[in-house]
């Protein structure tokens, strides 16, 4: 069974970068179909980002469209989100989410079609 492990959350001012990295054990995922999450207190988990297993496609939400890039490393078994110009906004628990369908599903925005998930990382943005 997959593992997933999240990283690189923190705390960072408004217009700031930082870079989430998924970490898989357990089982190789580079023919897994990525996501990112993001869950923010009192609302439900909300599609970020996906990539497909060649990292040929990816989707983005469009509240971070041209601001966020998800990338993978299947060398590494890892896939990244490299989040840019920081909102408040964007503030919440940030997952990163597996499906065993390279290319993915038609649901891909619902939380209830991935698999596997990481136990998330705190991404909080300042004003």
């Amino acid at each position: 069974q997959a593992q997933l492990e999240e990283s690189g959350g923190g705390l960072v001012q408004a217009g700031g970068s930082l870079r989430l990295s998924c970490a898989a054990a357990g089982r190789i995922i580079s023919r897994y179909f990525m996501a990112w999450f993001r869950q923010a207190p009192g609302k439900e988990r909300e599609f970020v980002a996906s990539i497909n297993w060649s990292g040929g496609s990816t989707l983005y939400a469009d509240s971070v469209k041209g601001r966020f890039t998800i990338s993978r490393d299947n060398a590494n078994n890892t896939v990244l989100l490299k989040m840019n110009s920081l909102k408040p906004e964007d503030t919440a628990v940030y997952y990163c989410a597996a499906n065993p369908f390279p290319n993915g599903v038609s649901n891909y925005l619902r939380p209830s079609s991935y698999n596997y998930w990481g136990q998330g990382t705190q991404v909080t943005v300042s004003s």
